[in-house]
């Protein structure tokens, strides 16, 4: 006879239990929490590899950890001996660049055509930074002729008009509104956004069809630079799609293989901003115990060839400790600034630049 599926035999996989042990990690001196017998007073994250502390050592490294700094790139470069393919660049963009991108990240990248996780129930959203610093609400109107709809769903398959607009909180009370949200919520609720060629998440692959702009020249140029530790040096990274993961407090990222771009040769190119998280790098199978690293604000990561077969995650950002993103958060301090600034003190914001052909 055979035997049923052990539906917690996942659980059991080395790396569910690193997930588990980061997400339920607990500062020793965490406010606000209630202490329970069941509850972790603490943690060990000594095992974590800190390519920042390493770098301002600058003795000798650990086993199995290598330099693998370019001619000419101009910026330190870290490896794993035993993980081809992996390169993690500390520090690679300047304060300002990584306000920029911030940014950009949240006013102009969720913009259509580039889709959202909202476009699927709000259709099409334009300028939602601007009506979430002027406290506007986004509601559904009862007229379609006046709105401009939206009928492609996120899998690009035709739905029902989506009838939304922005309006002042004075407007609310004219029995026009079925549904409605806060722009502020909106924001929050903000999980990722596809730009260039847009990524069909219900199907994992990318649908040409869709419309779609071009990756912004910047972002193109930017990855490109730093994708030099990864490329042979006669091939050329070409930019297609990026992938924009937007994590709230409690957000993580499961355990997942990057397999839908043609060439895995040709990296990710993934750039970290705001509060600082645990990245996984696991095996070719769960099975494999994953080395945990920590990820700060204006770090990149390329991942190319080997690399691109292994699980990679993040199961934990930290939104307690602000030191790290001190330097944004006095970059950030005028009044224009001032919804980004409290955005980006509790979130992180993952920009994953690939080639897609």
């Amino acid at each position: 006879m055979y035997g049923s599926p052990d539906p917690a035999a996942a659980e059991r996989t080395a790396f569910r239990r690193a997930e588990k042990q980061y997400k339920l990690y607990k500062p020793p001196n965490a406010k606000g929490r209630a202490r329970t017998r069941s509850t972790p007073t603490g943690g060990d994250l000594s095992a974590v590899v800190d390519f920042h502390a390493l770098l301002a050592a600058d003795g000798e490294l650990p086993a199995g950890i290598g330099r693998c700094d370019c001619a000419g790139f101009g910026r330190p470069v870290f490896c794993f001996l035993d993980r081809p393919g992996f390169y993690f660049i500390p520090g690679a963009l300047s304060t300002d660049e990584q306000c920029y991108w911030i940014r950009e990240s949240l006013s102009t990248f969720p913009q259509p055509p580039n889709r959202t996780n909202l476009t699927a129930i709000y259709g099409s959203i334009s300028d939602l930074l601007i009506a979430a610093k002027n406290q506007k609400t986004l509601v559904e109107v009862d007229n379609p002729d006046s709105q401009e709809t939206n009928q492609q769903n996120n899998s690009g398959a035709n739905t029902q008009p989506k009838n939304f607009k922005f309006v002042e909180e004075s407007e609310l009370q004219k029995g026009e509104v079925c549904r409605s949200a806060a722009a502020t919520t909106l924001v929050r609720k903000l999980r990722w956004s596809t730009l260039g060629l847009q990524f069909d998440w219900s199907k994992r692959n990318y649908n040409v069809s869709l419309p779609h702009n071009k990756i912004p020249d910047a972002l193109a140029i930017l990855a490109k630079k730093m994708a030099i530790p990864a490329m042979p040096s006669e091939k050329e990274f070409k930019p297609e799609a990026a992938i924009v993961n937007y994590y709230g407090p409690s957000d993580m990222l499961g355990g997942h293989v990057d397999d839908m771009e043609k060439d895995w040769t040709k990296p990710i190119v993934s750039i970290s901003l705001g509060c600082k998280c645990i990245f996984l790098l696991g095996g070719k199978t769960r099975d494999e115990v994953p080395t945990a690293m920590f990820l700060r604000s204006g770090d990149i990561v390329l991942m190319a060839g080997e690399a691109r077969e292994r699980f990679h995650g993040v199961p934990r950002i930290f939104t307690e400790d602000q030191q790290d993103i001190s330097a944004l958060v006095s970059q950030l301090s005028g009044e224009d600034d001032r919804f980004i600034l409290d955005y980006i003190k509790n979130s992180r914001i993952n920009i994953n630049i690939r080639q897609v052909y």
